[in-house]
Order: structure tokens, then sequence, then C-alpha cells
């Protein structure tokens, strides 16, 4: 039984890695298919194959951001680390579009960025061979069986940062567990945002878990946008409901109730989808309830005298979320009123933006009960009854002033992850 356990795992990584093989036509496909409406995609595409890289020196601190969420809960922790090595040479990595771009705002003279290669055997170890990293920093979630298995043979130390891992998660985890364990099993440390996400990861087979706190509490709302938010909150005539980092299947049922609702008194709403693509298609779900909108896109500095009287706001830009939570009297989540797990609620709370949850925030779970116990955040049913509340809400000064407060102090209560995982990170560097 023991012999056949190595067996078995060599059997599920060459399975897999076949796979891989055979789909990357399709991936790259997809990869030029998205560029059209997103060119980044189409950006040194070779590089996902592990091919193509800049000449560089060896020992680089590798720190890989999958996406916009991770990219920016990155910050503070670069802002840690540079901090305890001044000297710090950095090779950052993404695997989307918006996340290489928002990266390119944590780089400084002398650091690399580049895609992180799809997990195929021979794309790994080119990559890994080409930039020998120091130490590998893997942000949340990101465990991949090749690159691990590559690492391990490699030497080189693998760290989770601002691991999280749901139950839903470990039970598919479970499932795998010939091919996920073993990449588990590979990480040097997890630093966990909470104790149980630090439960499931050691049940999931990683070795050495410290429990560290979520970065996104250390992430400071950008001032000028959450005033410029404030101040156009401040030049209309009534009140905004935000739908917050909005998902499939949210903004529909949204719309058609908001087509129902008395045009008299009714709230300007304002919906900002989570990803760019969508921006056409919500902007037609908009139109099809015989809506008025008013793209983000259209205007500069302030919105024009149409936007006025727009009866929906479409945040169709990035990384102005600050802007809209300035804007709000009142959000609601989005990812939670679907089976999504819902989106960052931290970011809400330090802009404090009083926030309504559904009943899905498995993703952000710790973080929604805390926000919940403070008062911060309110959880509801379902979308009927969120806008129900939020209705109410936009009409009780009182209540929002309340929830306002409670958000900032939540906000700023569970900062310090950043130095913490810092100090974790630095010890292996110094080894």
């Amino acid at each position: 039984m023991i012999a056949a356990e190595p067996v078995k795992q060599r059997l599920a990584r060459w399975a897999y890695g076949a796979l891989l093989r055979l789909l990357t036509p399709v991936y790259l496909l997809r990869l030029w298919r998205r560029g059209k409406a997103e060119p980044l995609y189409r950006h040194a595409i070779a590089q996902r194959l592990g091919l193509a890289y800049a000449p560089s020196e060896p020992g680089r601190l590798w720190l890989h951001a999958v996406s916009l969420g991770e990219t920016r809960a990155a910050a503070p922790l670069l802002a840690a680390l540079r901090e305890r090595h001044p000297g710090l040479r950095l090779l950052l990595t993404h695997s989307t579009a918006t996340g290489f771009d928002a990266g390119r705002e944590l780089l400084r003279e002398g650091d690399a960025q580049t895609w992180l290669p799809y997990d195929t055997p021979g794309a790994v170890r080119r990559f890994l061979q080409r930039w020998q990293p120091a130490i590998g920093v893997l942000m949340e979630t990101e465990i991949w069986p090749t690159l691990q298995h590559e690492a391990r043979n490699a030497a080189l130390p693998m760290v989770l940062a601002n691991a999280r891992l749901s139950a839903k998660s470990l039970r598919q985890g479970e499932r795998f567990a010939a091919l996920l364990r073993p990449a588990a099993e590979a990480l040097r440390l997890a630093l966990a945002q909470s104790e149980a996400d630090a439960q499931r990861l050691r049940q999931a087979g990683v070795g050495e878990v410290q429990i560290c706190g979520n970065l996104k509490y250390d992430l400071q709302p950008d001032a000028a946008l959450l005033a410029q938010g404030q101040a156009w909150r401040a030049g209309l005539d009534r009140p905004v409901l935000l739908l917050a980092v909005s998902r499939e299947g949210e903004e529909a049922p949204l719309l058609a109730a908001w087509a129902r609702l008395p045009v008299q008194g009714r709230p300007l709403l304002a919906i900002v989808p989570r990803h760019p693509q969508r921006f056409d298609e919500v902007a037609a779900l908009i139109e099809a309830q015989g809506l008025r909108v008013a793209r983000r896109s259209s205007w500069t500095d302030s919105p024009p005298e149409a936007a006025l009287g727009a009866d929906v706001w479409l945040g169709d830009s990035m990384r102005e979320m600050p802007l809209y939570y300035g804007l709000a009297d009142v959000a609601l989540l989005g990812g939670s009123f679907e089976k999504l797990g819902g989106q960052n609620l931290i970011e809400a709370a330090a802009c404090g933006c009083p926030l309504l949850l559904g009943p899905h925030t498995f993703n952000f779970a710790e973080a929604a009960e805390l926000a919940l116990a403070a008062g911060a955040a309110r959880r509801v049913d379902d979308l009927q009854t969120a806008i129900t509340q939020g209705l109410t809400l936009c009409a009780d000064a009182a209540q929002r002033l309340a929830m306002q407060q409670a958000a900032q102090a939540f906000a700023a209560e569970h900062r310090g992850a950043a130095a913490r995982m810092a100090e974790a990170i630095a010890g292996l560097l110094a080894r």
C-alpha cells in the first residue's frame, strides 16, 4: 500500500500534464480571442509556454498574483518586504490582463514582470530554469500540481501567502487527492488568513501553517478617488444604491426589479461589473429594461448633465472602486447573490460604505462574519430583500452613519497582516 501511493501520484500527475498539453492550443486560441477586447492578453504569448523571456540574473523573490484582487493584495506585502530588504529584486507573474496591468505599479527599477506559464512540465521547467528565483510566493489559492512538483525538484521554497481554502475547495481537493495533496505537501509554508483556513490547509496536506490575517485589511483606499466619489454624490439630488463587483446572473434580476419601482423618488442605481469583458453585456441588459444608462467611460472628471438624469450609472472603468464606494449611500456585495462566494468586502468597509451581503460569501467567510458582528454589514436572504433593505437604508441617514463608522473601525482593527507575512518570508530568505 505504501509503495502504491507514489505510483498513483505519478500517474495522476502524468495524466494531468498530458491533458494540459492537449488543451494548450485551446487555451492559446482563447487568449487570442480575449485579446480582441483586452489587447494585453495577446502580449508575449510565448511566455505562457515558458519561452521568450528577457535576460536576467538569478536569485529574485518571485511573487505570483493571478489577477487584479491578488495583485492589489500583494502591494502592502511587497512594501513590507522592501522595508526589510531594500535591495529586493522582484519577479512578478500573473495570469490575467487585469492583474498584469495593475502589477506594473508595483515594479521598481531592476524588477521583472512576466506571465506565469501553463502548468505543463516543459513550460514550468523552462520558467524555473530561466529565472532561478530564491523563493516563490503564491497569493491566496494558487497551488498548481506541476509547478509545486518542479519547485520541489529544484529545491525552491514555496510559500502560499494570504492563504485561504474554503470547505468546498477542500472537499474538491480530497476528490483529487493523488494530484493535489502532493502539491500542498510541497509548500514550505502557508500564511493563512484565519484559523479556519489554517485548519483546512493542514487537512489538505500543508506541513507548516501560520495564521497572519488578511492582507486586504492593509490596503488603504485611494484618497483622491474616494473624495471624487463623495463629491459626485454631493452633486446629486437623490441617493445612490450600488451593486459592487457584480457577477453574471445578478444584474438582470436587479434591473428587472428596479424597472418596476416608481420613478418618483427612486435612487440612482450604480452597477460595477467584476469583469471588463461584460461591460457591453451589462449595458445591453440595462437598456433592455427601458432604463437610461450613463457609462463612466464616457466622461472624465465630472458626470455630464445627461448622466445626472440617467436611471443607472454603469461603472465600466477599472481600478476605481473607492470612487464608487464614495459615491454610494449603500452597496450590495456582488458575487454573494449567486452561488459564487462573494467578492472582497474589506475595501468597501475601509471606504466606510454600508454593505448588504447575500447568502453566499464563502470566499470571504471570516471577513463576512466579522463585518456582520461589527455592524459594518447586514446579511439578507436574496436580492429582492437586498433591494428593499437598501432602499430603507438610503432613506435613513442615522442608520447609514452608524454603519459607516462601524465599517471604518472594523477595517482598521484587523490591519497588520503585511508585517507578519513579511517577517515570515524574510526568515526564509535569510536561510
